[in-house]
């Protein structure tokens, strides 16, 4: 039987229910946080090798995620599934490593199987659960409550609120982390090449600007030979003194201002409309940067400058964002 247009309001209910639930669920685990948190962080800073993580289930699905996450932002980390640990991949974990293992109930059979070979190692051990008195957080040595009032399936038992909250204890533990270790941009940069991500971070104002033939004028010109640069050159000047240190910008935009104003525009001196504080950009900034600046305030190009304000280049708003810079 068809589905009548009340029905359709009725999921998109059920829908928002669902997410409130999940973001008052993370809200109560913000509100929870404490110092065990803390130390956390820094016994993962400490580790002098590799970073474990391991779950069984929709709890290894998310462990692979937080693996994931932790290694691109520079906490070498990798997923280690329970059942494979005790069949040879158990040599992948060295003593100096430590370990985040995932479980509601701490009481996951495949899993414990795993705990009892980390303690064994001395591996330290931290528990993100629902159940801190469990097996697995009496054995940890860091527990992270991961507890939730309940699941968004309504029958209580699909995996649903308490995934998205560990999901979420994991993202915390990882920016914490990338900031404790002051990983930068440009480290995030080197992790991530491919992609638009990695053209983003990588990609900078000298790789895209324009270097030959740069459309100068001195601010004693007249608007007759400005003309033709405009219109040759797409539609910005830079204007410069005799060290070519940059005074000013105009742009076709300001010529047309002009040739609504006066009829004898062409006569007119460079410097008597010229922008005289433009802005302008530097060459090892990101291009992101560069493109952000010229879309707020509106323009096509800037000058681009350098430590004495001279003219090395111009970088033009349709150049940036063909290179892969929005």
């Amino acid at each position: 039987m068809p589905h009548s247009r009340s029905d359709g309001a009725a999921w998109v209910a059920k829908g928002r229910a669902v997410l409130e639930q999940e973001a008052a669920a993370v809200a109560a685990l913000a509100k929870r946080l404490d110092e065990r948190f803390g130390k956390a962080v820094e016994l993962l800073a400490a580790c002098r090798g590799r970073l474990v993580v391991s779950g069984v289930g929709k709890s290894g699905a998310i462990a692979r995620k937080i693996a994931a996450t932790l290694t691109s932002t520079g906490t070498p980390a990798t997923f280690l599934h329970p059942v494979d640990s005790v069949h040879g991949d158990l040599g992948i974990v060295g003593r100096e490593d430590a370990a985040i293992l995932l479980s509601k109930s701490g009481e996951t059979t495949e899993l414990l199987v795993l705990v009892d070979q980390l303690t064994r190692m001395g591996v330290p051990i931290i528990a993100m659960t629902g159940a801190a008195r469990s097996t697995l957080g009496k054995a940890a040595a860091v527990v992270l409550d991961a507890a939730v009032d309940g699941e968004a399936c309504p029958f209580d038992l699909a995996p649903t609120t308490s995934t998205t909250v560990a999901l979420a204890l994991g993202d915390a533990l990882a920016v914490a982390l990338l900031e404790k270790k002051g990983f930068k941009s440009d480290d995030f940069a080197r992790l991530h090449p491919g992609g638009s991500l990695g053209r983003k971070l990588l990609l900078t104002v000298k790789d895209v600007m324009v270097t030959d033939n740069l459309p100068t004028q001195s601010p004693e010109g007249t608007m007759r030979e400005c003309v033709v640069l405009l219109a040759e050159r797409r539609g910005t000047v830079a204007v410069v003194d005799g060290g070519r240190r940059v005074v000013g910008v105009v742009t076709s935009g300001d010529l047309t201002r002009l040739m609504e104003k006066r009829d004898d525009f062409l006569g007119v001196k460079v410097q008597e409309i010229m922008t005289r504080t433009p802005k302008v950009a530097h060459a090892d900034e990101l291009a992101g940067a560069a493109l952000y600046r010229l879309e707020q305030h509106g323009i096509m190009a800037m000058p681009v400058v350098d430590a004495q304000h001279a003219l090395i280049g111009i970088v033009h708003l349709h150049d940036l964002m063909r290179a892969g810079a929005a």
